[in-house]
């Protein structure tokens, strides 16, 4: 595929966005300590200006961690903003970091179960969410595994979509648009590994209703069917930003054993339940400003509406 090229994006309404890469451009030759800074300086920016995202975040907080206090919950919140802002200049870092760098910064746990699992000559699904190291984390995982490809869905403004091609192309093999099963299908028999994510709300056919956090939500079952007709491995693979600063994480578990199983929805549920593990592990660095639990069926209300308990309208403290 040949790198999109940018030189037509030369009208004014494509200026603010140009202004916006060559702050970020210049954000990436911080060290990681300067870069923890602005991130979290545009999450508080996110946080104060985004309302309606910052509504659909609270209130998946809410209906996901209902343990915690209403104190601790805004905390979860301002820390997941700072962790968008810092998503920002992550990508920067994916765009512009050189080898070397990203190397020294990205550590791998595991990557002998996605030899082994590519060793059946089916190719490999990386099962994931969407956090916020997604695009930072497969610059370093393609320098090892070089037969990558990753499922890909048009950005709305074309600049962007344009940069991120860019990108993608640098490292990754091959892009497959969202719903090509079958392009999937034959990415996964040439023995190729995918990142796959099914984490977000669906309502289209193969859905299935089971808990998320103990929600009902509207999930989807093709990853049952894609592993069935494929015979390819489902691998566990988890990125994470490192509380203390120091740089990133990669752990890749063992292939899940008798998966598919003969119960869609059991194995939706047990996806679930590898992917709620997973973002536990560092909540504030997971996609909560998707509406994960929009589209339910009567009797369940929409949680995103007006008046159905969603989220304060002030930024956290």
């Amino acid at each position: 595929m040949t790198p999109p090229s940018l030189l037509r994006f030369w009208q004014p309404r494509f200026w603010p966005t140009w202004l916006g890469l060559g702050l970020l451009r210049l954000l990436v030759l911080l060290p990681l300590r300067g870069q923890r800074a602005a991130g979290r300086l545009l999450g508080r920016l996110g946080l104060l200006l985004a309302r309606k995202r910052r509504a659909i975040a609270a209130t998946n907080l809410r209906l996901c961690f209902p343990g915690l206090g209403e104190g601790e919950r805004r905390r979860l919140l301002r820390r997941h903003f700072d962790s968008l802002g810092l998503q920002l200049i992550e990508l920067g870092m994916a765009l512009w970091a050189s080898d070397a760098r990203v190397r020294r910064l990205w550590r791998i746990d595991g990557l002998e179960h996605l030899q082994d699992a590519l060793a059946g000559g089916r190719g490999a699904i990386l099962l994931s969410g969407h956090f916020a190291t997604v695009e930072f984390s497969g610059r370093r995982l393609c320098m090892d595994v070089p037969g990558t490809a990753a499922i890909y869905r048009p950005n709305r403004n074309p600049l962007m979509d344009a940069l991120l091609l860019r990108m993608r192309i640098r490292t990754i093999r091959r892009l497959v648009p969202k719903d090509s099963i079958r392009k999937l299908i034959r990415c996964l028999g040439e023995g190729n590994t995918v990142w796959y994510a099914p984490d977000q709300s669906f309502r289209r056919k193969g859905s299935v209703l089971v808990p998320f956090f103990g929600v009902p939500a509207m999930s989807s079952g093709a990853l049952s069917g894609l592993a069935r007709v494929s015979r390819a491995p489902v691998v566990p693979y988890l990125a994470t930003r490192r509380a203390d600063g120091s740089g990133y994480d990669i752990r890749i578990e063992p292939a899940l054993e008798d998966f598919p199983g003969n119960d869609p929805a059991a194995d939706v549920l047990r996806i679930n339940g590898i992917l709620e593990r997973h973002i536990r592990e560092a909540p504030e660095q997971y996609y909560w400003v998707h509406r994960r639990f929009k589209g339910r069926p009567a009797p369940y209300p929409d949680p995103y509406a007006e008046g159905e308990g969603a989220a304060p309208a002030t930024p956290a403290a």
